[in-house]
């Protein structure tokens, strides 16, 4: 399951981080991980932009991220 699959409010755990488009590289791929994407960290959904799609609002560890879209179906998740 990807992030952006999650609803609002969902808890989950981080189960890895893959490019899901062309326009993410290893170097993007390598920013969400430094920033705490990794696997076995837990994460909660916070909300939603504007129309419910972007940015996702994602809170790993005491930090909260905003994340575009293209950022969030890189992350694999599991429900917790």
């Amino acid at each position: 399951m990807k992030l952006p699959d999650l609803p609002d409010g969902a808890r989950a755990v981080v189960e890895g981080v893959v490019s899901s488009h062309p326009l993410i590289d290893a170097t993007a791929l390598r920013r969400l991980e430094e920033l705490g994407f990794l696997e076995g960290e837990p994460l909660t959904v916070l909300r939603r932009g504007p129309g419910g799609v972007e940015p996702i609002a994602v809170q790993i560890g005491d930090t909260q991220f905003a994340l575009r879209m293209l950022e969030a179906q890189c992350i694999a998740v599991r429900l917790v």
